[in-house]
C-alpha cells in the first residue's frame, strides 16, 4: 500500500532494535524536557532580558505553540520525505536552533529562535513514537509504549530539575547549551541504524488546510498570551485575534471534512478510541506542563527555594511517573485498561485539590509525598490512553495518529500555561485589592503603641509599605491555589470520554515469529 511506504514492515523485527528504542528515546527526552528545563531558570532571563512576569512566559508558550502547529502535518512529511531524512534533519535543526537560544541577548531573539527550536522540534516525539509502534509487535506494544511515556512524562518532569542543577551550577544558558552533545549523539545512531523507507515524491501538501489550521492556533495563543495586557475583551486586538482564532478552526474543520485529499486523514477521526485519547491528551498536557510551570515558580518565590533545591524538589514525580508506566503496562495485560486511566484520573484529581491546600511553609516530606503521587497518576493516564488510541486504528495511519496525539498535547500544554498563568496575575490583583480594603488605622492591630502597631503603621510610609509586601504574598498564595484547584475541574473531561473507548482482550501467546502476530480484535 502506497500509505504504507516510508514505514518499517510490520513483520519484520529490525536488526539492532534496543540502539533504534535507545536514539528514539533520546530524541523524544530531548524535545520534551526544553518543554520545561527552561521553568526554573525563567527569573534569571527576566533579569538578564529586562522583561516582566508576563512576558517571560511567552520563552514557554512560544515553543509549545510552535511545535504544537508544526506537529499536524508530520504524517505527510514523514511520507513526503521519508522517515529517516525527516527525523535526521530535525534533530539537526533542534541542536542548532538549541545553540541559538542559549545566545540570545534579547527577548525578542529569545522567542523567535524558541520558535524555530519548537518547528524543528515537533516531529520528532511523533516520529519516535511511529518508530517503536512498528518495530515491536502486538503483545509487546505495552511495554514499547511504557518506555515511550517514561520519555514523554518523565522528561517534562525532569527539566526542571536539570534546569535548576545547570543554572545553579553554570548558566541559564546552559539549559540549552546541554542538547549539544545529546544531538550529536542521537543523530549519530539513527543514521547508522535506522532503517530507510520510501518516500511518495508524488505526494501533494494541502496548504490551505495547514494556513487556517496555524491561523487557528497561532492567534489562539496571542490571545492567551496578551489578553491580561491588554484586559481581554476590552481591546481591540485580542477580540481581533478570538475572531481568527474562531475564524481559521472553523474553516480548518470544514475544508478537512470536504476537500479531496486534507493533510490530516479524514479517516482518523472516525475511530472513536483514537478521538477520546486525543481529547484526553488534550487534558493531561494542560495538568502536566502547567502544574510543573507553576510549581517551579511557586517554590522560588513564595517558599524561598534555591534555584537547584526547586529543581531537585520537583524530581519525585519523574520516580512516580517511571513506577506507574511499568506497572500500568503489566496490569494491562490483566484488567480493562479504561479502569487503570480512571484511577489514576481520580487520583490526580485528589492530588491537586490537596495541592489547592499548600502554603508556602509546606514541609520537603509532604511536597515529596504530593508529587510522588502526582507522577505515579500522571504514568497511569498516559500509558493506557497511547495503548488504547492505536488498537482500532489502522496501521497506515499510526503515523498520522501519532502526530495528532502529540498535537492535542501540544494545543493543551500551551493553553494551560497560558490560562494558568493569566489566571495567577489577575486573581493576584483581585485579592490583593480586596485583601488591602479589610486594612484601615481603625482595626485593633493597627492600634495601640505596641511594636506590631508601629511597625505597621498604615500612616507612615514604612508601615505600608511593608503591609503592602504582606498583602501581596498572601494574594499570590491564593491565587496559586485557585489556580490548582481550576486544573483539578479538568481531569472531568477525561473521565467523561473514556466510556466512549473501546479495548481489547490480552494478547494471544506470539507465535515463534514473533513481530508479526495479527492484532487482537477491538471490544467494546
Amino acid at each position: 500500500m502506497a500509505a504504507e511506504q516510508g514505514q518499517i514492515a510490520e513483520a519484520h523485527t529490525p536488526r539492532h532494535r534496543a540502539l533504534i528504542t535507545g536514539c528514539a528515546m533520546l530524541a523524544t527526552l530531548m524535545q520534551v524536557i526544553d518543554s520545561t528545563i527552561a521553568n526554573v531558570a525563567l527569573p534569571y532571563m527576566q533579569g538578564a532580558m529586562s522583561a516582566s512576569a508576563d512576558e517571560i512566559t511567552w520563552v514557554l508558550t512560544s515553543y509549545v505553540a510552535a511545535s504544537a502547529v508544526m506537529t499536524a502535518p508530520v504524517g505527510w512529511m514523514a511520507r513526503r520525505f521519508g522517515r529517516k531524512p525527516l527525523f535526521i534533519a530535525c534533530l539537526v535543526g533542534f541542536t542548532a536552533t538549541s545553540m541559538m537560544c542559549g545566545a540570545a541577548q534579547t527577548l525578542t531573539e529569545m522567542v523567535l529562535f524558541r520558535i524555530l527550536q519548537g518547528v524543528c522540534g515537533a516531529a520528532m516525539v511523533p516520529l519516535s513514537q511511529a518508530v517503536m509502534l512498528d518495530i515491536y509487535s502486538f503483545e509487546q506494544r505495552a511495554q514499547a509504549m511504557a518506555i515511550f511515556g517514561i520519555g514523554i512524562m518523565v522528561g517534562p518532569i525532569m527539566g526542571p530539575t536539570l534546569g535548576g542543577w545547570l543554572t545553579e551550577h553554570y548558566n541559564w544558558r546552559w539549559v540549552f547549551y546541554v542538547n549539544l552533545p545529546l544531538g550529536i549523539l542521537a543523530v549519530s545512531g539513527l543514521a547508522l541504524f535506522l532503517p530507510r523507507g520510501k518516500a511518495e515524491h508524488e505526494l501533494r501538501f494541502d496548504w490551505l488546510g495547514f494556513a487556517m489550521l496555524a491561523v487557528g492556533i497561532g492567534a489562539l495563543q496571542m490571545m492567551l498570551d496578551r489578553g491580561q495586557d491588554q484586559d481581554w475583551f476590552s481591546s481591540r486586538e485580542i477580540v481581533t485575534e478570538a475572531v481568527l482564532a474562531g475564524l481559521g478552526f472553523y474553516l480548518f474543520i470544514v475544508h478537512m471534512f470536504t476537500a479531496e485529499k486534507p493533510f490530516l486523514p479524514r479517516a482518523a477521526f472516525r475511530d472513536r478510541n483514537f478521538v477520546a485519547s486525543a481529547l484526553i491528551l488534550f487534558s493531561v498536557g494542560m495538568m502536566l506542563l502547567s502544574t510543573t510551570a507553576l510549581l517551579s515558580l511557586y517554590l522560588q518565590n513564595l517558599s524561598n527555594y534555591p534555584v537547584e533545591t526547586a529543581g531537585i524538589a520537583l524530581a519525585p514525580r519523574g520516580a512516580g511517573s517511571m513506577v506507574s508506566m511499568l506497572l500500568a503496562s503489566w496490569l494491562q495485560k490483566r484488567i480493562d485498561a479504561r479502569l487503570i486511566v480512571a484511577f489514576g484520573l481520580v487520583m490526580l484529581w485528589w492530588n491537586l485539590r490537596e495541592m489547592s491546600g499548600w502554603t508556602p511553609d509546606v514541609s520537603q516530606f509532604d511536597l515529596a509525598v504530593a508529587l510522588t503521587e502526582q507522577g505515579f497518576a500522571m504514568g497511569f493516564i498516559f500509558n493506557p490512553i497511547t495503548v488504547l488510541a492505536f488498537v482500532t486504528l489502522a496501521p497506515p495511519l499510526r503515523g498520522d495518529g501519532a502526530a495528532l496525539q502529540n498535537l492535542s498535547r501540544n494545543i493543551g500544554a500551551a493553553i494551560g500555561i497560558s490560562v494558568t498563568s493569566s489566571s495567577l496575575v489577575r486573581d493576584a490583583q483581585a485579592v490583593h485589592s480586596d485583601l488591602a480594603g479589610l486594612i484601615t488605622p481603625f482595626r485593633r492591630e493597627l492600634q495601640g503603641a505596641g511594636p506590631v502597631a508601629r511597625m505597621l503603621d498604615p500612616l507612615s510610609a514604612h508601615g505600608s509599605a511593608m503591609l503592602d509586601g504582606i498583602i501581596n504574598r498572601q494574594a499570590q498564595i491564593i491565587s496559586y491555589s485557585n489556580d490548582f484547584w481550576l486544573l483539578s475541574l479538568v481531569v472531568v473531561i477525561p473521565l467523561l470520554m473514556l466510556p466512549l473507548m473501546r479495548t481489547h482482550p490480552p494478547a494471544p501467546a506470539a507465535p515463534a515469529g514473533g513481530a508479526g502476530t495479527p492484532e487482537a480484535p477491538a471490544k467494546a
